[in-house]
């Protein structure tokens, strides 16, 4: 048998079958079922893989445990804690068609299958459609036709689902845990475009009657655990540092409760089950999110290493706190009527929660994939404040630190190894290389959709850079 058991016992008559066992999943979803089976909830168990071959030590030492590991979460205070986390009781190892996972998908007791992948892992344009001329997507729809499984989110489940359905598996609900906005509706309209380009139309129309998407919003901030981490997790309670993760102590998660096949009472442990998510998910992308990448740009051109220190700067927070303030704010009051909550409060929580020095938040993690980030998190604010005919002064300082900072990487003058799924270094170099940089860098419509060039934008992005020249010259 190829999966791994934690202690050779039977599998619970339910599981959720997660796909991407990274740190945040293990700090985050795994937790709220850990909490569950805390106060006697076993009606549930979690089983997880991955889709990619890029973390096979994790994988290994994660099976030999069991599937257990140690958390550490950390207080502003600076107060830190650990716990064996023990809900992951089914360690998938990876094989090239995925068939540990697609095993474990096609079977009844698999109720949910959810996943994280991070944004750019879902390739879409700014309209919402997949990006087919990406290479790895492309060679996803040519391995789907040949009834092989792919890489990516839509090629792994398409051949997961095949197998279900094969299988007399029954209805599953696909549940997207990443920070996409409306993240479950999304994918399923990207997924329902995968299937329709691979030419399955029998499976699209399986899927469209036996799954379902709610939309979540997930929130803890989950840094990359370096070896002096790890070391500090091992000498404070002897966990395998190869496993071992830090979190803060914070923790949120906003879930739509529509559910096809059931689900585990996440309520019981803290998870909000709501009608709509889209107020939470609108503060927390705007607000968090926005100010996450305004805080890793600014602290990036002057030389952090991590957010707590960038916080700390009080130029810089006070980029992001005015950012909230005049611009974010104002988009969200119409939005988040109904759902209480207290936007001015949840800015200052914020804001405390990147200034934990504890969580030890790298400037280069938060970077990542900024051309994502920037699409999702900042331009919605800003293509709302143009139609209201609104002063732009404090969101415009975000695409003016996103231009410098792509500007130092091109000279390679950051301090960090920036990764980004979706940028384009040749696009990169055309901005710098033109004698207006802002205006082609405004001018450019997979970052600001139809307002791309507009007059208001380019005048608003101008005078922000000029305002930066103190900052980062």
């Amino acid at each position: 048998m190829d999966l791994l058991r934690a202690g050779g016992s039977a599998p619970t008559p339910f599981t959720i079958l997660h796909l991407g066992v990274g740190a945040f999943h293990r700090a985050h979803q795994a937790v709220y079922l850990q909490r569950l089976l805390q106060i006697g909830c076993l009606d549930w168990t979690l089983a997880g893989g991955n889709i990619r071959d890029d973390a096979e030590d994790l994988i290994a030492a994660l099976a030999a445990a069991g599937g257990a590991y140690t958390l550490e979460t950390v207080s502003p205070s600076g107060l830190r804690c650990y716990e064996r986390i023990e809900s992951l009781k089914v360690v998938v190892p990876w094989d090239s068609n995925l068939g540990g996972l697609t095993r474990l998908a096609a079977r009844p007791g698999t109720r949910i299958i959810s996943f994280t992948v991070t944004e750019p892992g879902y390739y879409l344009d700014a309209d919402d459609r997949l990006q087919f001329a990406v290479p790895e997507l492309a060679a996803d729809v040519e391995r789907v036709r040949r009834g092989r499984a792919g890489v990516t989110i839509y090629g792994a489940l398409a051949a997961m689902l095949r197998a279900r359905r094969d299988a007399n598996g029954g209805a599953v609900t696909l549940l997207c845990c990443d920070n996409l906005r409306h993240n479950g509706d999304r994918f399923a309209a990207a997924f329902a475009e995968f299937l329709g380009e691979v030419g399955d139309e029998a499976l699209a129309c399986w899927v469209f009657e036996h799954t379902v998407c709610p939309n979540t919003m997930v929130d803890r901030i989950t840094p990359r655990a370096d070896a002096a981490t790890r070391a500090r997790i091992q000498a404070a309670t002897g966990a395998d540092p190869v496993t071992a993760i830090a979190s803060e102590q914070f923790m949120q998660w906003v879930i739509e409760d529509r559910f096809l096949a059931g689900r585990p009472e996440w309520e019981r442990a803290g998870a909000q089950l709501v009608k709509s998510v889209t107020p939470y998910e609108e503060a927390k992308i705007r607000i968090l999110n926005g100010s996450h990448s305004c805080i890793a740009w600014s602290g990036a051109l002057v030389g952090h290493s991590f957010v707590h220190e960038a916080v700390a700067d009080d130029r810089l927070r006070g980029l992001a706190f005015d950012y909230v303030t005049d611009d974010v704010i104002p988009c969200l009051l119409p939005l988040t009527a109904g759902a209480a909550i207290d936007l001015a409060a949840y800015r200052d929580v914020v804001l405390a929660r990147f200034a934990n020095a504890g969580v030890r938040d790298t400037i280069e993690r938060v970077s990542m994939d900024s051309i994502a980030k920037f699409c999702g998190f900042v331009a919605p604010t800003l293509r709302e404040r143009l139609a209201a005919g609104a002063r732009l002064r404090g969101v415009a300082m975000l695409p003016a630190l996103l231009l410098r900072f792509l500007q130092y990487w091109r000279a390679g003058r950051l301090n960090l190894n920036y990764r980004d799924q979706s940028l384009d270094p040749e696009w990169v170099r055309a901005v710098c290389a033109d004698p207006d940089p802002v205006a082609a860098f405004c001018g450019t419509g997979a970052l600001f959709g139809d307002c791309a060039g507009n007059a208001e934008l380019l005048g608003a992005v101008r005078a922000a850079t000029n305002r930066l020249t103190a900052l980062a010259a």
